[in-house]
Parts: C-alpha cells; sequence; structure tokens
C-alpha cells in the first residue's frame, strides 16, 4: 500500500510542534501543527475536542464520521494513563488524523500511517561504525524452517574446517564421528566379473 507522507524536514516540524505543546500546552503549537497537516493533504482543519479520558481510559482518541477528533489532553494523558510517556501521546495523535484521512480500512492504514510518519524523525547517531561487521543470519519466520538454516549454515561452516566433500567422506570410512541415523559411507562391495 503506497502512502504520500510528507517531507521528513515537515515531519520533524510537526512532530516538534506536538512535543512542544504536550509539555507547555500552548495552544498555538498545536493549532501550527494540525494546520501544517492539512495543508499538506488539501483537507478541512478537524475538530478537535479535549477530553480528560475516552472510554474509560481505554483508549486515547476516536475520530467520527463528520470530522470530529476527541483526544485525551496532554495533562490528563501525564495524570492517569499506564504508559503515560509524550512519544505515545504523539502517536496517539498521528493515529487519529490518520483516520481522519483515510476512511477505508482504517484501522491497518492509521497503524501505517502512524509508523510511516514516525519513522527517520530521530537523527542516526553519528559514531563510526566498526571495520568488520559480522554478516547476521537471516531467520525465518517459522521455527522449523529457522532451525534447518541455523543447521545448514552449521554445517556449511564445518564443511569448511574440515576439507572438501571428498576428504570427509574419506574421514568417515576411517572410523570418523557419524551423526545417529545417517547413512554409511562405506565402500561398495566389488562385484566380480566373471
Amino acid at each position: 500500500m503506497r502512502m504520500l507522507l510528507p517531507p521528513i524536514v515537515r515531519r520533524r516540524e510537526m512532530d516538534r510542534n506536538l512535543v512542544e505543546y504536550f509539555r507547555h500546552h500552548g495552544e498555538a503549537a498545536f493549532r501550527r501543527a494540525i494546520a501544517d497537516f492539512c495543508r499538506y493533504y488539501h483537507l478541512q482543519r478537524p475538530r478537535i475536542e479535549w477530553y480528560e479520558y475516552i472510554d474509560w481510559g481505554k483508549s486515547a482518541g476516536r475520530t467520527f464520521e463528520d470530522g470530529r477528533i476527541h483526544l485525551v489532553h496532554p495533562e490528563n494523558w501525564k495524570r492517569g494513563r499506564i504508559y503515560h510517556s509524550e512519544r505515545m501521546w504523539v502517536q496517539a495523535v498521528y493515529h487519529e488524523l490518520a483516520h481522519y484521512l483515510f476512511w477505508t480500512d482504517a484501522e491497518r492504514k492509521a497503524d501505517a500511517f502512524t509508523r510511516r510518519m514516525v519513522r527517520g524523525l530521530r537523527r542516526p547517531s553519528r559514531r563510526a561504525r566498526p571495520a568488520a561487521v559480522k554478516p547476521r543470519l537471516k531467520l525465518a519466520k517459522t521455527p522449523r524452517v529457522a532451525a534447518a538454516r541455523i543447521k545448514a549454515t552449521a554445517l556449511r561452516a564445518q564443511a569448511g574446517r574440515s576439507g572438501t566433500r571428498r576428504s570427509r567422506a574419506v574421514a568417515l570410512r576411517r572410523g570418523g564421528r557419524r551423526k545417529p541415523g545417517a547413512q554409511s559411507i562405506a565402500p561398495r562391495a566389488r562385484r566380480s566379473h566373471r
């Protein structure tokens, strides 16, 4: 699913205004953030109403079909929520704005929109990476496939240490260790030709 997002500079500005509103409760910062959002998407500004709690504290916001958005005010968010971080509140605002923007398949699109709005906001650290970084194993989603990949990687590494396939077969014939249940690599009996 493709989504059109504001450029990173604009997203950082919107995020900065929302964080400022969360910390100092200055209405102008919140209005600037919402105005930037609506200007980018060519939308009318939604009517936003503030509440102490919504659904007995279960949800952070609610968006209605007529364009109204109910949000928990930051003062009440800090006081009454289990997860009362400013980042969670900002993401709740993005989530409700996404509901305002997308009406079909709204919940899945709102979650994807929230993740993409937040991605890249924090600047990467400027520490130098180590020169030689070991490659990571790519694990599959199912445990059975993941175990098979790990086993195959270990066998490849073991084969690299013990030499070629032929030398391993010779080592097994000479009394090397075998896994239980593995087929024997003993030489075949020679047939006599008459």
